[in-house]
């Protein structure tokens, strides 16, 4: 691992990177390129088959992102996320442990909050706070 410098050097040279195509702030349409075949192709199959296990932080990105962008994009999204795992994992030489499923909402649990409440106020619902009830 010590000819690729960082994680994001390793995806790039797979090519298992999100295509990215924007112009004057409008997103267009980006496409991936192939890179090798073979790792590609292990790579996005091993992506769906993770999406099918349960309680993990994979399954979970997985799902998360399928919901906004579809099922070959969030493939592909893990699959990065898979090959930076297993750079840190060769470069530091340890075991992984998983986040497990709810560690991205414990991470932006304010965010959530806020646009869960503002979700339910355009809905006409009155939300109060009682700190000490």
């Amino acid at each position: 691992m010590e000819q690729f410098p960082s994680a994001a050097h390793l995806c790039f040279w797979a090519e298992v990177v999100l295509g990215n195509n924007e112009n004057a702030g409008k997103r267009k349409l980006g496409k991936t390129s192939k890179g090798n075949e073979k790792l590609w192709s292990v790579l996005v199959k091993t992506a769906r088959a993770v999406a099918h296990t349960k309680d993990t932080y994979l399954s979970a990105q997985y799902h998360r992102i399928v919901a906004q962008r579809g099922a070959n994009r969030a493939a592909v999204a893990v699959a990065h996320s898979i090959l930076t795992i297993v750079h840190y994992l060769l470069k530091r030489k340890e075991t992984y442990s998983d986040l497990g499923v709810t560690y991205y909402e414990e991470r932006k649990k304010e965010a959530i909050v806020k646009q869960s409440i503002k979700k339910l106020e355009a809905l006409g619902v009155v939300v109060v706070f009682c700190l000490f009830c």
